[in-house]
């Protein structure tokens, strides 16, 4: 994280193995789920600490959702581009994205 990003600019989305990455909130927020989590009113965790735990995604799988997040935001003004996605994992990233409903 850059130093200029405050940490209220960022949110920590959490794989099932541990590991965090840490991306715009703007970009996580492309996630209704995600969105969801976070502007919750209450004192849930997520809101108060700005992360958001996935024990079911993978962190191969997040990470490819954390690079659609920036993709989204760059190119859903309707550009022409497409968003590669290894077939490999296409299933596992699908269930993902309907839970993120992404």
């Amino acid at each position: 994280m850059s130093p200029e990003m405050k940490k209220e600019e960022t949110v920590k989305l959490i794989s099932a193995e541990g590991f965090e990455f840490v991306v715009d909130k703007q970009a996580a927020m492309v996630s209704q789920t995600i969105r969801n989590m976070l502007t919750s009113p209450g004192n849930f965790s997520e809101t108060q600490l700005g992360e958001v735990t996935f024990p079911e995604i993978s962190t191969p799988i997040l990470e490819k959702i954390c690079q659609y997040f920036y993709w989204h935001l760059q190119f859903a003004s309707g550009k022409e581009t497409e968003f590669h996605i290894e077939p490999e994992i296409t299933l596992e990233l699908m269930m993902a994205a309907n839970y993120l409903h992404t």
